[in-house]
Formats: structure tokens, sequence, C-alpha cells
């Protein structure tokens, strides 16, 4: 205690002057979420008398324009990077016998060999239109059977086991050569791959860049969590300042021999599976407790008391929406139209959901409100329903307010 005034030292002066030492953001925002996030640091930072302060974000369209695991998948395509499976089928736990006998047609089966995509346009359709759209190019359902439809989705858990033979390190090395080729693109520069149009470019946005390094300097543990292949978004994390024992992703397991198999290593007492728990809507807020803060078992899967949850989570898709729903200081929200993601934000409950239009080629102003009260949410079963908030009370449609 300071005995002249029975004060602590870390009093209100101390605080305040702590608060003006704190790293400043420098880039432009959106309205005033520059202000409120900084608010959000300056009080939980370091400087400020806290320590330990979590800040997770999403990666694909939020950190980066553009997904990075389909970058790496474009290139792999491109280079006969894939390995043939003996059977597609053996690919994913829900893959449908019309997409085995698709993908057989299109692209051969029989291990031992790469597939010969680039020059095999048919072969890279249907794995485009499977991964993309979760049908065959013939318009046949590509998944069925029984999933948590907030733990997992077959599409994004197919693509780590395409690589199935392969080692993390090889993967990873793919993923380098598609980040150098995704950076020199130009800013809206597409390719073809097949029929398919796709993306040619990824840029880091300079703001999320500097939040990180802003976040980093004031003391925060900064994740990365993202439904992605896991050693894809470690190449890329790297970049901003995110190491691999921060970045959280799809976690493939690996057999005898170090090379990736088609099962991923579960959450939440969840064991390794075939891809039923991945970092997806519930399962992003179940890696977050269990590998940042040690919560164990169901418990995992449950919100956590304020003091174990992110002080800023920021995500741009309904797959974000638990995890940064979870954060105390700050929800950030890149705008990309995703009906429950924004009904939250646009709902602002709490008051701390701050909506930003991607940092390139925004959307359009929204015309049609978010189906909030009727449909935006997805049941464990997959059917739709209405957006609720914790107090069971139904969110009314919402109106995109975003320019």
């Amino acid at each position: 205690m300071d005995p002249g005034s029975g004060r602590r030292p870390g009093g209100r002066a101390h605080r305040a002057a702590g608060a003006a030492r704190l790293p400043r953001l420098t880039t432009s925002w959106h309205g005033d979420n520059r202000a409120r996030l900084q608010r959000v640091i300056d009080a939980r930072g370091t400087c400020s008398g806290h320590t330990g302060a979590v800040a997770a974000f999403d990666w694909d369209n939020t950190v980066t324009k553009n997904d990075v695991t389909d970058a790496t998948l474009s290139w792999a395509l491109r280079h006969d990077r894939l390995p043939r499976p003996a059977r597609w089928k053996d690919t994913s736990a829900w893959l449908t016998e019309a997409a085995d006998r698709a993908l057989t047609a299109a692209c051969g089966a029989g291990a031992g060999t790469s597939l010969r995509t680039s020059t095999r346009p048919r072969c890279t359709d249907e794995i485009l239109e499977i991964r993309e759209n979760a049908t065959t190019t013939s318009g046949a359902r590509a998944f069925a059977g029984h999933w948590n439809h907030r733990r997992t989705v077959p599409e994004y858990a197919w693509v780590p086991q395409l690589f199935a033979g392969r080692t993390p390190a090889e993967l990873a090395s793919y993923a380098r050569a598609a980040r150098r080729e995704a950076l020199a693109a130009p800013v809206g520069a597409t390719r073809v791959l097949g029929t398919h149009t796709v993306p040619a470019y990824v840029r880091p946005y300079a703001q999320q860049r500097d939040l990180i390094r802003t976040l980093h300097r004031a003391g925060f543990r900064v994740y990365v969590v993202s439904a992605g292949a896991e050693p894809v978004t470690e190449v890329w994390s790297r970049g901003v300042g995110v190491d691999a024992a921060h970045t959280i992703a799809i976690r493939p397991v690996l057999d005898r021999r170090g090379r990736i198999t088609t099962r991923t290593e579960g959450c939440g007492g969840v064991p390794a599976t075939r891809g039923t728990v991945i970092p997806y809507i519930d399962g992003k807020r179940c890696w977050i407790n269990q590998e940042v803060y040690g919560v164990r078992g169901a418990a995992a899967w449950r919100r956590q008391p304020w003091e174990r949850r992110p002080a800023l989570a920021a995500g741009d898709a309904d797959t974000d929406v638990t995890f940064v729903g979870d954060a105390t200081g700050a929800h950030l929200v890149i705008d990309r139209e995703k009906p429950e993601l924004m009904c939250r934000a646009y709902d602002d409950a709490d008051r701390r959901w701050l909506v930003n239009p991607m940092f390139i080629d925004p959307l359009p102003p929204r015309t049609a409100p978010y189906p909030c009260s009727t449909t935006a949410w997805t049941a464990p079963d997959g059917t739709p329903g209405p957006v609720r908030r914790a107090d069971g009370s139904v969110v009314p449609d919402q109106a995109g307010r975003t320019p």
C-alpha cells in the first residue's frame, strides 16, 4: 500500500498513465470501430494492470481476403499434388455413392499415384464442386448421413482428408508455394479451374495485421482459430506474427509414418474421428476452451465464466458465431452477409458488437432483412430456426446497415 494515501500504487492516476502508454491502432476502420477496439485494448492490456487477456481471430476472410485452404487446394490441383485414394468412399464418412461414382469416373481410383488433375479438368471440376457446394457436377448430393451441424460440415473436413498419405510438412510446402503465388497476384485476379472460376489472390488485411500487432504489444495472447487445415493455416498465420502454438485449425491424425490420415483430432471429450468434430460453430468454442483455457471433457462445449473467455473475438461467417459471441469486450464482425452472425451483430444485445465492411471489395448495401425470427439459426440436426438471445427471446428480423 502507498503509506501516504492508503491506495495501491496501481490507482486511478497510475492506470491512466499506463493506458496512455498502450500501443495505438494506426489504420482506418469503419465508423467508430477503431476507437471502440482501442478502448478494449486500453482496458484489458498489460499497461492497465491486466495480464493474460486473450484475443481470438478466425482466419479466412477475417484476417485475409479470400480463403487460404482453397488457395492451397487450387495450387495442388494445378500441380498434381493430391494423392489418388484407393476408394473415394474412404475419403469421408459421409460421401455418397453418387459422389463416389462421379469422382471415380472423373479421376480414377487406386492408391499409389498422384491424381493428374492438371490435365483432367473433369476431375478438378468434381473436386471443386463437392468442396464448394457439397454436390457433384450433375447436382447429386455429395454427402449424406447424420452429423451435428454445429460441430462439423463434411465439405470442410474433406479438404485435409484429400491429402491423406502426404505429410504435414508436404502440405505446408504446398501452402507456402500457394502463398507466394496468391500474394503476387493482383487484387481481383481470378483463374479458371475446369469450369470453375476461383480467386487467384489472397491479401492479409492491413487493419487486421495492425490490430494483431497492437494486441501483441499490449500484452494480449492472440490466437487464430480456423476451420481450415492446420498445416496450411500455420503457414499464413506466421505472416502476421501468430505462431503455430497459437494457431488452431483442423488437425489431422497422423499414421505411424507421420502421414496425414482421414481422421481428425477431437475436442470436448469426443475422440479422434473422421471429421465428426472440427473447429466449426460450437466446435470453435470447444477448441478455444480446451486449447487456450485448459477446459477438458464435455465442459469445453459450454460457455465459460467471464475470466475464461476471450476479451476480443473476430469472425466473418456463421462458423464463427459462437466464439465471437463469447467475447467479453468486443465482438468484431467482418460483414459477408452470413445470417446468424449478422442477426446477432445487428441485434447487439450487449452493445459490444462491431460490424465492419470487408476492407477489400466490400459488399453493396443489403436490401432484404435477415430472417432472424424464422430461419437464420441452424439446429444440430440441420433444420433452420429462429435466432434466440440468452434469455430465450427471439431476435427480430434485422436490416443490414453497413455500406
